[in-house]
């Protein structure tokens, strides 16, 4: 049996922004049709579970424009849509969203917002929805989080603290002989 991870959107008028939240997901594979369905499949947690997750999303969306950052602790969507526009909500039909569908606060921007301003991506290395081969994207897309994350890691106070502190303790440790 499959699980569903949550997923987390927000939008502007020409795109939408769909996070998957799944830490160290294996084997991720997102596919993305113009009519608007969207599927995600990865394993990941102790027990490789499998978790899968289908989409109609509400309007058709320009495929070959839209881009996928798979990351350590999830996989961040740019999807374009193939009209400029406003959607109600995410998913088409009358009924409720899922249960793990949610807003995505940090992202969003009111319609009636003077001057929608560009999210800030942070030099995320996306890789095209458009290269992909056949329905899934198997091996496509690099992970980017690699070096990127080892140098920000180096760069964060508290581990240069951390390295401080083992400096120290090393040199305090009496020499053994």
């Amino acid at each position: 049996m499959s699980r569903h991870p949550e997923v987390k959107w927000a939008q502007r008028p020409d795109k939408i922004y769909i996070t998957v939240q799944l830490p160290d997901a294996k084997d991720a594979k997102v596919n993305m049709e113009p009519d608007g369905i969207f599927t995600f499949s990865a394993t990941a947690g102790a027990g490789n579970s499998t978790y899968e997750l289908k989409m109609d999303l509400y309007d058709k969306v320009n495929k070959e424009a839209s881009k996928i950052n798979v990351g350590v602790r999830s996989i961040f969507c740019v999807v374009e849509k193939a009209e400029k526009g406003w959607w109600k909500k995410l998913l088409r039909g009358d009924g409720k969203a899922p249960h793990y569908v949610k807003v995505d606060w940090d992202k969003w921007v009111d319609e009636d917002d003077d001057a929608p301003s560009d999210l800030d991506l942070g030099g995320m290395d996306f890789s095209n929805f458009g290269n992909m081969g056949g329905d899934a994207m198997d091996d496509d897309f690099e992970d980017s989080d690699g070096e990127e994350q080892a140098e920000n890691v180096q760069k964060s106070g508290d581990v240069e603290k951390t390295e401080d502190i083992a400096t120290d303790a090393k040199s305090e440790a009496p020499a053994s002989t």
